[in-house]
């Protein structure tokens, strides 16, 4: 039986994955044709991040959600709903089951969404719905991609800007709504602009009969193209969002965007007039992490004590799809 339906939502807590081994500029310039220089310049790129020789995202997804019910005072047992955002399971099939059980949280329904860099808002809304339906009280939701496995290291267009890692939060019902707003989009027409794409080759079983089998292909991306995406309609979904929750930029005391490209995060800012201060970027130590990267930041300000309870967080993501939204919520409960 539902609950009395009406339940408010709070964003409780956050955590991620601490990897250890680092490919900075400098490193990777002895891969691939590239420079310190012309990585920094253009993307504002220093480092990423790169699981290890059995690391994989089962493990980093569940440090990143027990860092997040930690902060929020709960045990495994008390999640109800774990909502793994990513492109990059261990199992086609899914991997928010195994993160489940690595979490030993035995009550938990799993399951995972693919929305590529826009997974973690996509998955943050998706949770909502079911607290405010009082379906479920105590939900982790993460983003967690391991990019690595699918860049192509010798084009160094695309192969500067990835890295891994998860992060996570916990949402939970709560008598006053704290999800302030939200918007979600998507522009199938424009798919081509960035693709991690399965490409088969027909096998013939018997007779007339042949099935088509392969693999996927690296990530190939249209960088100009995106970027002039990016620029447009991310701010164009945060103002959105802004005129459901009733706020102004003014009210936002921290943008975190999808750690893409520092040009797009300063073009996105200075479109909303929001001062730099305000804005969080990590991406010069993480690179794109695809749905990782805005709870990964989320939680480097939260533990630096920079974020305080009350405080208003707008986030948006945007990436292959193509998909983007953005959501507006207070910290705390």
């Amino acid at each position: 039986m539902l609950q009395q339906f009406g339940n408010g939502v709070s964003v409780t807590g956050s955590g991620s994955a601490k990897l250890t081994t680092q490919l900075d500029n400098e490193a990777l310039s002895q891969v691939v044709d590239t420079s310190d220089e012309w990585i920094a310049t253009r993307t504002g790129i220093r480092k990423r991040h790169i699981a290890e020789e059995g690391e994989c995202l089962r493990t980093l997804a569940a440090e990143a959600a027990q860092g997040a019910i930690d902060l929020a005072g709960l045990e495994p047992g008390d999640i109800d709903l774990i909502i793994l955002a990513t492109s990059t399971p261990d199992d086609l099939f899914g991997s928010a089951c195994q993160v489940q059980a690595e979490l030993g949280a035995s009550s938990a329904v799993a399951f995972d969404l693919t929305a590529a860099c826009s997974g973690f808002v996509f998955a943050m809304v998706n949770a909502a719905q079911f607290i405010r339906t009082g379906v479920y009280r105590n939900v982790v939701v993460i983003g967690a991609d391991l990019l690595s496995r699918w860049t192509d290291w010798t084009d160094r267009r695309t192969c500067v800007l990835f890295g891994d890692g998860a992060g996570a939060v916990v949402m939970q019902a709560s008598d006053r709504d704290r999800l302030r707003g939200f918007e979600l989009r998507s522009n199938g027409s424009m798919n081509s602009c960035l693709n991690l794409s399965y490409q088969s080759q027909p096998k013939k079983l018997v007779n007339d009969v042949a099935i088509q089998q392969g693999t996927f292909q690296p990530i190939t991306m249209n960088g100009r193209e995106i970027y002039k995406f990016a620029v447009k309609r991310v701010p164009e979904v945060i103002e959105k969002t802004l005129f459901r929750a009733e706020l102004t930029t003014d009210d936002i005391d921290w943008l975190v965007l999808h750690q893409a490209n520092q040009r797009i995060l300063d073009a996105v800012a200075e479109r909303l007039h929001i001062p730099a201060d305000r804005v969080v970027s990590n991406m010069a130590q993480h690179g794109n992490t695809s749905a990782a990267s805005i709870p990964i930041a989320l939680d480097e300000v939260v533990r630096a004590g920079k974020v305080k309870g009350g405080d208003t967080i707008a986030v948006a993501g945007f990436g292959a799809g193509l998909t983007w939204g953005a959501a507006i919520f207070e910290w705390g409960k």
